[in-house]
């Protein structure tokens, strides 16, 4: 008997998307469908499956039975799958940018979740393996290697060709972007909070020692907090540290994970496209959603100018340049900031200065979707205050 196979759609042509259509390939129950792609198909002859792209947002979702959203774009991304959740077709992403900017839009409207793979889905599964085994999370964590908040293009160009991965991703990784976006997006999901004046994103040679300082601040500030750590020599890349029940101490000693109070559960393997299909699985079969931004979200990133910038400079790319990056603020307490995710030719209005934080006064965005959406949810989050919090046990 043939077995059903399901269609999955994909948007983007990068280095995710790459390697998740080639990983469709060991999967007899899914089969790839339609990539759109802004690009020339007639270019696109090193992509694995080059007959499969299109232009077209219709055709991808007419043939897909569920979309894969990996584009790194913000205001595309918002749009591909405002037309898919139209549709009532599942959208699962490994995009944390396109969650925290405008994701909290799509609460409620259909099936939108972050993929387990990136460190957000990784720490979403160990967030439901935790809570099952009975500990209360105090931190969400996430270790980065190295960060450079203002690298040099001519570094960035050379870690991009040596690894075969866009400019904007290398810039955006490098600079501390990027994991401000998972973290933020961990926080937003399950309802924790960052410390006052933001991430604090120390540098250490000791994850545990590590883990548990931020555990101590965190039981201090009275809430779950969302956060990270650079250490170039450690293995683990995303970890929770939480509390259990007294009585369970000694055997938690037992297992090597100390004496308590506090116990660092890490997780080592992060696979990115390798691990999407466990999404679209638990998607298909009508699991819940594994993590999305919430839909009155706390947290938000912020651009901040890497350098001094005049009025009328045009911001190219909002992701990955050397102009701005971004940096976590709560919603509420920076409510006329410019989202960082939303500045795609963004021209600025104002001369700004090396580490000055973009607020919509400083810049004309284009209009789109994704401007109207974050209108949505920045009214939507003024409305329920601040938002819902994990309050530490």
């Amino acid at each position: 008997m043939e077995q059903n196979r399901h269609k999955i759609g994909v948007v983007g042509t990068g280095f995710i998307s790459r390697g998740f259509v080639k990983s469709l390939r060991h999967h007899a129950d899914l089969e790839l469908s339609k990539v759109l792609s802004r690009r020339d198909p007639s270019t696109c002859s090193e992509f694995p499956s080059p007959d499969a792209i299109t232009n077209s947002a219709a055709e991808l979702i007419e043939n897909s039975d569920l979309i894969v959203e990996c584009s790194g774009d913000v205001v595309h991304a918002t749009e591909v799958i405002h037309e898919a959740v139209q549709a009532g077709k599942p959208v699962v992403t490994m995009d944390a940018e396109f969650h925290v900017t405008t994701g909290s839009w799509f609460a409620g409207k259909g099936y939108v979740s972050e993929a387990e793979g990136d460190q957000p889905g990784c720490l979403a599964a160990l967030y439901e393996n935790v809570l099952q085994m009975g500990f209360r999370p105090l931190v969400l964590g996430n270790v980065k290697g190295f960060q450079d908040k203002n690298p040099s293009r001519e570094s960035m160009e050379f870690w991009s060709e040596k690894q075969g991965i866009s400019l904007e991703m290398v810039t955006s990784a490098t600079d501390g972007t990027k994991i401000q976006y998972e973290q933020a997006l961990v926080a937003n999901g399950f309802g924790a909070d960052i410390f006052d004046g933001g991430m604090m994103g120390a540098e250490s040679d000791d994850l545990y020692a590590s883990a548990e300082e931020l555990a101590v601040k965190a039981k201090a500030h009275g809430r779950c907090v969302s956060d990270f750590v650079v250490i170039p020599k450690s293995p683990y890349r995303v970890f929770i540290v939480g509390e259990h029940d007294e009585d369970q101490w000694d055997a938690l000693e037992y297992y090597k994970f100390g004496e308590g109070p506090f116990f660092v559960i890490p997780t080592t393997n992060i696979l990115c496209h390798f691990e999407i299909v466990k999404t679209i699985r638990r998607a298909l079969a009508g699991g819940p959603v594994l993590l999305d931004n919430s839909a009155t979200p706390r947290i938000s990133i912020a651009a901040v100018a890497k350098r001094n910038l005049k009025r009328g400079h045009k911001i190219e790319h909002a992701l990955g340049n050397f102009d701005i990056r971004g940096e976590a603020v709560r919603i509420l307490e920076a409510p006329d900031h410019a989202p960082m995710g939303l500045l795609n030719g963004a021209v600025l209005e104002a001369d700004l200065e090396a580490g000055q934080s973009i607020e919509f006064s400083d810049v004309t965005i284009p209009e789109s979707l994704a401007l109207t959406a974050w209108g949505g949810i920045l009214e939507r989050c003024k409305q329920a205050g601040n938002g819902p919090v994990a309050t530490a046990a």
